[in-house]
Parts: structure tokens; sequence; C-alpha cells
């Protein structure tokens, strides 16, 4: 039986991380940059890539990483969920890594790992793991179409694009043209990709690559969505004990000490959930059906925690300078991100073959 607490050198992980966001990714911080030209926060990256190495979490030492797992990865994006920060570590430190994974790209490998690059799978944030995902053409020896909804494609150095010829190709940056979308989530900005024969490096197979980054980035995801729900949580029970009504904190009626129980229920079966996808991608152990399960359930319990925590801070909950609306955005965002609830129950389904009549 696999053991989910957090060992000793996760929460050493946990409480480092925590003190570096809390210096770089402060609420009005955050809140100022997604309102500029630059949601991304480059010096909070660095801090965390170059600084800290977490960057390189999933990649073995033999090719320039730090060799440790999903397990570790995912307290990383508990924490980033807590500070909806605006760092590209999801997509480039777990999906695109994870695709150059399993590919022969070391060099590639090692840039990614290290924080000195920032990589971007070029597939639709909304795509599941087993999912169609759009393809570009190649055509002698260039790369034309274009794709949407790609996750940091802004601020990504190179993107890994999948073409018609079943190959995936790695693209530099400045030869294609990144134009940015409207999107629900500031703080992680989509864009539209247009590749008018822009030159591509082969790395390997696109389907195998893309799959398995898929599978990672929804199985991860389910730790950030925790991180979103613990702190909306975390600070929806603060303020209802400072906030009085009637010459009584407002926590202390019975209707609202109800809400926030069974939010704690949620939350605390999120936590074992996520633990468990992060444990089955680590040891590669019934990894689809744990992702499934931490995916389908994911998604209402962070937009659940966020809506409450907006409804329960009144008025102040409903102004641009509380926090509280990045995370209801993320949370909103994140469940449709690597596949819908919907779209992840029917796939559990099909694991333990269970069909609809």
């Amino acid at each position: 039986m696999t053991d989910l607490l957090y060992t000793e050198e996760e929460e050493a992980l946990r409480a480092a991380v925590r003190d570096l966001l809390t210096d770089h990714c402060d609420a009005p911080g955050v809140i100022a940059r997604t309102e500029s030209d630059a949601p991304h926060d480059r010096e909070a990256w660095k801090a965390l890539a170059d600084g800290m190495g977490l960057a390189g979490l999933l990649v073995p030492e033999s090719r320039g990483g730090q060799g440790a797992s999903h397990r570790e990865a995912a307290v990383v994006l508990e924490e980033l969920g807590r500070a909806v920060a605006p760092v590209p570590y999801l997509t480039s430190a777990v999906v695109a890594t994870e695709a150059l994974l399993a590919c022969e790209a070391d060099d590639l490998l090692a840039d990614l790992a290290s924080g000195r690059r920032i990589g971007a799978l070029a597939v639709a944030l909304n795509i599941a793991p087993g999912g169609a995902y759009k393809l570009v053409r190649h055509e002698g020896g260039a790369l034309h179409g274009e794709l949407t909804g790609v996750a940091d494609a802004a601020v990504a150095d190179v993107l890994l694009v999948p073409a018609d010829d079943g190959g995936l190709y790695a693209v530099e940056a400045d030869a294609v043209t990144v134009t940015p979308q409207v999107s629900l989530d500031l703080t992680r900005p989509l864009a539209t990709v247009t590749l008018d024969g822009a030159p591509g490096r082969l790395l390997g197979d696109a389907e195998p690559a893309v799959r398995r980054a898929l599978r990672a980035g929804a199985g991860l995801l389910a730790s950030e969505q925790l991180g979103v729900a613990e702190w909306t949580l975390t600070e929806t029970v603060r303020y209802l004990k400072e906030r009085k009504q009637f010459n009584r904190p407002v926590g202390g009626f019975q209707a609202l000490k109800h809400r926030l129980a069974q939010l704690w229920l949620e939350v605390v079966n999120l936590r074992a959930a996520a633990r468990n996808a992060a444990d089955a991608l680590a040891t590669d152990q019934d990894a689809n059906l744990a992702v499934a399960v931490a995916q389908a359930y994911a998604a209402q319990v962070a937009v659940h925690a966020a809506e409450e925590a907006l409804q329960l801070h009144a008025g102040i909950g409903m102004t641009w300078e509380h926090p509280v609306h990045l995370y209801l955005k993320r949370a909103k965002a994140d469940s449709i991100a690597y596949g819908t609830a919907g779209a992840h129950r029917a796939q559990l389904a099909e694991l333990v073959d269970l069909q609809a009549p």
C-alpha cells in the first residue's frame, strides 16, 4: 500500500516554495500584472526555475534535471495554486517536459530543466489526455497552420508542435506569430500560434509524447486545483472569524458553519484524489485510472470553494482589489483544462468497464 502522506522532504519543499511566493507573488502584485501587457511573472519564474531548480523536478539527473518525481511537482503546484502564480510551471516544467521525456531530445530537455528556456506544447489547453488535437501541415520541411488556445505560448521560447506526418517538432518562438486570445483566467493567458512556413526540428513521434504530456498535465492539475480550493477555504474561514454582524463573528452562525464544514470535507477528499494521481504518475501504477478519478472530482470542488469564498466575503469579495476573483477565474478555467470532468468520468467508466446503458 502506497503512503500518500507528505514526506518531511515534501513539507520542506512546500515551505520553501511558499516563502518564495510570499516574497514574489503577493495578491496586489498579481492583480497589477494581469492588468499589464506582461501577465507572466518572469522574476518569480527565474527564482523557482533557476534559483530553486524546480523546473527540472521530473527530469532524471542523467538528462540534466533534479531526478525527483510527480509527488514533488504536485507539492509545487499546490503552492502555485494557492498563490495563483502567473508562471508557466504546469505548461513548461510538466507538460512540455513530459513530451520531451518521451522523445530523444536531451539538449532541449536540459534547457527546460535548468529554466534557461521555457517550452509549451502547441495543443489547446482544453484537450483531454485521450482527445483529438489539431495538427499542422508538414510540407517541404516546413510547418504551416494555426493552433488556438495554447496556454503560455506568449512566454515560450520553444513550441512543441504536432504535425500531420506523425512527428513532434521543436519550433523556435521567433519563427511563429503568437497572437494573445481573450482568456477568462488572466494569470494563464492563451494565444493563437500561426505557422507560415516555420522550420521545425523533428523530435520524435507526436502521438505517445502528446498523450503522456496531457496525462501528466491533467493529473498534476488536480494539485493546482487543490491549492486554489485550500486558499479560498482558509481565507474565507479567517474572514468570517473577523467580520462581525449583530456584535458577533459571522462565522459563529450555524448556517455558515455547515457550509464551511461541507466545503472542508470536499477539500480533504480532493487532497486524497490529487495525491493519489501524483503518486500513480510517479510509480506508473494505474495512472490513467487515478488521473481520471482526480479530474472527475477536482473541478467541482475548486469552483465550489471559490464561489463560496466570493459569496461569503460579501461586498468586498465583489471588488477588483480583492484577489478572490483571480481564484474563481483560475478554478473555472481549470475546470475545462486538459478535459472536462464529464470527459474524465466517461474515461473512468471505460477504464473500469462500467458502460452507460
